[in-house]
């Protein structure tokens, strides 16, 4: 199985995949590469709608370039930790973010959100995401800023008095919770909109079905949510048949 860099050509034979409708496994078999290489590759262009294979080749191109570019002596991103393949983590950042943004986060945004989930601390202060990200401290405290107000982060002070942002395991049931929140006003305005209208009329039933539909879906969200939370407080552990299973985080 062929490695490096994907090459003009092999672009194209995904756009031309993606275009047939073919499955990343099957493009991948097609190109000789791991599936993961096209997942990636698709995700962080655009995804399986825009991707263009000229406009992910130049892309690439230009972050090369950007990594070859030396960052000011001081000032240069940690490492990753030992053991991990510096490439394989950076691409998987990359990812992770456009996955991110194709939920309709800003890009910074999302890049400060992986960067949070993807340290083992599961906190950075600001300073250390500016260091990492290699960005303005205006721009991590305005993606801050908004992480925080849809409940994906949270702030405490340490020992040293810095404020640290955490995405730690209660974080994220608390923003599955809100977005729970969210469908169920959806469905109260919507209803309100039943009376407005009249009860018999196209709009309100069609409203009224809105309004059915999200309550359904924050019900679903809530009870699966209280009855999965532990999942977040557990370990995955592999059973004597080979199958994970959670076990307490110690």
């Amino acid at each position: 199985m062929p490695g490096g860099r994907l090459t003009q050509q092999e672009r194209q034979q995904i756009a031309l995949g993606l275009a047939d409708g073919l499955a990343y496994a099957e493009i991948a078999r097609r190109l000789d590469r791991p599936t993961s290489t096209i997942t990636r590759e698709v995700m962080r262009n655009g995804g399986p709608v825009a991707y263009r294979a000229d406009l992910a080749h130049r892309a690439t191109e230009r972050r090369a370039h950007r990594r070859r570019q030396a960052a000011p002596r001081g000032q240069q991103p940690p490492a990753p930790a030992q053991g991990r393949d510096a490439e394989a983590v950076r691409e998987y950042e990359e990812t992770f973010t456009t996955l991110f943004m194709q939920q309709g986060l800003p890009k910074m945004t999302a890049r400060v959100l992986t960067c949070l989930f993807t340290t083992d601390a599961g906190s950075l202060t600001a300073s250390e995401l500016v260091q990492r990200l290699q960005v303005s401290p205006a721009s991590v405290s305005k993606a801050i800023g908004f992480l925080e107000s849809q409940g994906l982060v949270r702030r405490e002070r340490d020992e040293r008095r810095r404020d640290r942002y955490i995405v730690d395991n209660d974080v994220w049931y608390q923003s599955t919770m809100a977005a729970a929140r969210s469908s169920a006003q959806l469905a109260e305005i919507a209803r309100q909109g039943v009376g407005i209208l009249g009860p018999d009329t196209p709009a309100a039933v069609r409203l009224e079905n809105i309004a059915r539909f999200s309550d359904f879906i924050s019900e679903s969200i809530i009870r699966a949510a209280e009855q999965s939370r532990e999942v977040l407080y557990t370990r995955a552990g592999t059973t004597s048949g080979g199958t994970a299973e959670p076990r307490p985080d110690h």
